[in-house]
């Protein structure tokens, strides 16, 4: 069992950055591919970023691509998601995921474990 405990959302206004944090407990490993998703309000959840569980290897949606960067710190146990340049359409909850895969976690059925979500408000 992995319990993950997402941090860093909040209230920002457009152009500004925001740094989430999502720390795994339990029976935690670095074998784990990592990933954020995401959920608007009236929307599904979307993909945002993962990271590989071996090579740190990452992949974006498109909509982030060049804003946001997913990083891990193995010994930390601790995954996290710098976004820059926020803008209204990124308002959303986010949700920290795991899953024991090689490679890279982008799909909701992939998912072993979910954070309860952070907040994150963009304002004009």
């Amino acid at each position: 069992q992995v319990q993950l405990v997402e941090s860093g959302g909040g209230l920002v206004q457009a152009g500004d950055s925001l740094k989430l944090s999502c720390a795994a407990s339990g029976r935690t490993s670095s074998n784990y591919a990592m990933g954020w998703f995401r959920q608007a309000p009236g929307k599904e959840r979307e993909f945002v970023a993962t990271i590989s569980s071996t090579l740190s290897t990452t992949y974006y949606a498109n909509s982030v691509k060049g804003r946001f960067t997913i990083s891990r710190d193995n010994a930390k146990n601790t995954v996290y998601l710098q976004m820059n340049n926020l803008s209204l359409e990124d308002t959303a909850v986010y949700y920290c995921a795991a899953a024991r895969i090689y490679g890279m976690l982008y799909r909701d059925r992939d998912v072993d474990y979910w954070g309860q979500g952070t907040q994150v408000t963009v304002s004009s």
